[in-house]
C-alpha cells in the first residue's frame, strides 16, 4: 500500500515517524518540479507500507502552481507511473479545498470522507460535497464517494449520536457501520511517530480501525 500525504500540516509523516527537515525529498517536489515519484518514496516500519511524504513548504505549492496548465493533474500524472504496484493507494488530503485538494480528487478513483461527531463538521461535509460535484462534472467524471466514516465518536454524547443518524438519514449504507470512537491511544500514538497498529494493537481504537479496513474491503 501506499500513502500519499498533500497536506501540508503533514501529519500522516509525522505520525509514521518522519521529521521532513531529514527527508530529501517530499510531495512538494512532485508538484513543482519534474523528480522521479520512485525517488520520493519512504518505506515505512510497516512491511509492504509506503509513504510518499509531505512538508509544511507544500503550502506554496497552489501559489507556484497558478499560471501552470493542467496544474489539476499534477498528482494524477506522477501517480499513475506506478499505480500498477500498489494494491491501494490511498492520498491524504488538507482540509482546506484548494488546488491541492482538487489534484487528489482528480487523481482518485473514490473519496472516503471521515466526518467528527460535531456540528461544525456536518457543514463542512457540504462544501466538500460541491467541490467534489464540481471535479467529476471538469475533471474526473468517474470519482465516487467510497464511504463515509465518524470519528472521534464519544457514545455519552447525544450530539455524537444526533450527527450518526442526520449522516445515516441522508447517506444511508454511504455511512460506513465501524465507527471510531474517541480513545487515547489514538491520540498519544502520532507524538510517538508510530501508527496505531504499532503503537498498541490491542486499542479499542486499532481494534475499530481493523474493522473499517475489513468492511472498506468486503464492499470492494
Amino acid at each position: 500500500m501506499l500513502l500519499v500525504d498533500i497536506d501540508p500540516q503533514a501529519n500522516a509523516t509525522s505520525g509514521l515517524g518522519f521529521n521532513s527537515n531529514g527527508i530529501n525529498h517530499t510531495v512538494y517536489d512532485l508538484f513543482v518540479s519534474n523528480i522521479d515519484i520512485r525517488e520520493v518514496i519512504l518505506q515505512t516500519e510497516l512491511p509492504r507500507f509506503k509513504l510518499i511524504p509531505s512538508e509544511v513548504g507544500l503550502v506554496g505549492a497552489e501559489i507556484e502552481l497558478a499560471d501552470s496548465e493542467n496544474r489539476q493533474y499534477r498528482l494524477k500524472d506522477s501517480i499513475q507511473k506506478i499505480s500498477n504496484n500498489y494494491d491501494f493507494t490511498i492520498i491524504d488530503c488538507p482540509p482546506s479545498l484548494g488546488l491541492l485538494t482538487i489534484n487528489g480528487l482528480v487523481a482518485s478513483d473514490s473519496v472516503l470522507i471521515p466526518i467528527q461527531s460535531e456540528f461544525y463538521a456536518i457543514e463542512g461535509l457540504g462544501k466538500l460535497l460541491n467541490t467534489i460535484n464540481l471535479v467529476q462534472r471538469s475533471y474526473n467524471q468517474n470519482l465516487t464517494i467510497e464511504g463515509i466514516l465518524v470519528t472521534m465518536y464519544d457514545s455519552r454524547l447525544n450530539l455524537s449520536k444526533q450527527v450518526y443518524e442526520e449522516l445515516k438519514k441522508y447517506f444511508g449504507d454511504k455511512v460506513y457501520r465501524t465507527i471510531i470512537p474517541r480513545n487515547v491511544n489514538l491520540a498519544e500514538a502520532p507524538s510517538f511517530g508510530k501508527p496505531i497498529a504499532l503503537y498498541n494493537i490491542r486499542s479499542t481504537g486499532a481494534r475499530s480501525y481493523i474493522t473499517l479496513a475489513e468492511e472498506i474491503l468486503k464492499n470492494a
